[in-house]
């Protein structure tokens, strides 16, 4: 099976990609893979590090007025037109787009071509693109069955959950610590703001850690993103072993794995990786997003019993503390929220899409 995938701009796009580019390989080692990213997103580093083959085309997002317009309609028709070219030398017999600006053109080029196209939607509240796109395509691909009633009726909705899931599940939790060399007697805090780190979540957890409040039973790994690293090093100074502060680290599903608790964003792809593990979070959805669907995909967790949700505004270094401290107390609500991820959970995400592709491109799906 030949197999363009097309996403990117965020670690939410590309991520999920790549974990059903890395599952496509070991089901199906024949399968031929491309990428199709965009000229200036995050796949122009993360997708060739991974050891995929990619291309790129031009995109840009649409900006909803008339002076954005001219130029939206001229990169589109570029990257269009590019897109279209990529998919004759290629000859994919299936196009997968997982969102972000560049997986319109490609998808658009994929329908004018007449190959079969899917979709995927990793949020609970769907972009317009993928809205817009859902009734031409085979099917859609969901992470949240509750999203399904966001699309066109005409649309083929099929629940697959996040691939990324099948990859942090994988991950045994002792030797998760085993590896990030962590002390299994003390509680563990992961704090991570995304693929580009979090501003908002860098200041209040520099000002909770330089006030002393970590409790002296608990260890921390605190990812910054790298645009951050040297100013929360240089504001922190000296830190005890048992804070580790990283820029970025690739060992996430590590990470995830030996956490007892997590401090984050609310993207997508998280939610995915704290659902298929169980692992109970304290979510600060960004508000800097089209939609606010970080806020949207952190309610489906709150409401589940699954997560804490403080949105940014509220959310300071005594806030931080006030929680976990209730949280760090309640061993059996820790345990609930847990449970309570864990039934939202896909940990076989991968396998459900990659099952949802053969059936489209009508090839093989091998033995279960």
């Amino acid at each position: 099976m030949r197999i363009v995938i097309s996403g990117g701009g965020t670690g939410g796009h590309i991520y999920p990609a790549l974990a059903l580019a890395r599952y496509l390989r070991r089901r199906d080692p024949q399968a031929e893979l491309l990428f199709v990213g965009s000229e200036e997103g995050l796949e122009q580093k993360i997708v060739p590090a991974a050891g995929f083959a990619m291309e790129t085309v031009p995109a840009r997002g649409f900006q909803r007025n008339l002076r954005g317009l001219l130029p939206f309609s001229r990169v589109l028709w570029r990257g269009l037109s590019q897109a279209r070219k990529i998919l004759i030398r290629f000859q994919p017999d299936i196009v997968f787009g997982t969102g972000g600006y560049v997986s319109a053109p490609v998808i658009m080029a994929a329908l004018l071509s007449r190959l079969p196209t899917a979709l995927h939607e990793q949020n609970a509240q769907p972009g317009l693109a993928n809205r817009l796109l859902a009734p031409l395509v085979e099917r859609v691909c969901l992470s949240f069955e509750e999203s399904r009633g966001a699309f066109p009726q005409r649309s083929r909705a099929v629940f697959t959950g996040n691939p990324r899931a099948s990859e942090v599940a994988s991950v045994e939790r002792r030797a998760a610590q085993e590896q990030l060399g962590l002390d299994p007697s003390l509680e563990t805090i992961l704090v991570y703001g995304g693929s580009r780190g979090a501003l908002r979540i860098n200041e209040v957890v520099t000002d909770f850690l330089a006030a002393g409040s970590l409790p002296p039973s608990t260890q921390l790994l605190y990812v910054t993103g790298e645009i951050y690293y040297r100013e929360v090093k240089e504001k922190l100074g000296l830190l005890p072993k048992r804070v580790r502060l990283y820029p970025y680290l690739d060992e996430m599903p590590a990470a995830l794995a030996a956490a007892d608790l997590a401090v984050t964003r609310a993207g997508a792809t998280t939610l995915a990786e704290l659902t298929a593990l169980g692992l109970p979070a304290i979510l600060v959805p960004s508000p800097n997003v089209v939609h606010n669907h970080q806020y949207h995909n952190a309610r489906l967790l709150e409401k589940a019993g699954a997560a804490l949700l403080i949105e940014e505004k509220d959310f300071n270094r005594y806030r931080l503390q006030r929680e976990l401290k209730r949280l760090s107390g309640a061993p059996d609500l820790l345990g609930r929220m847990g449970r309570a991820g864990k039934r939202m959970g896909v940990p076989d995400a991968a396998e459900r899409l990659y099952r949802c592709l053969c059936e489209i491109a009508k090839g093989p799906t091998g033995e279960s």
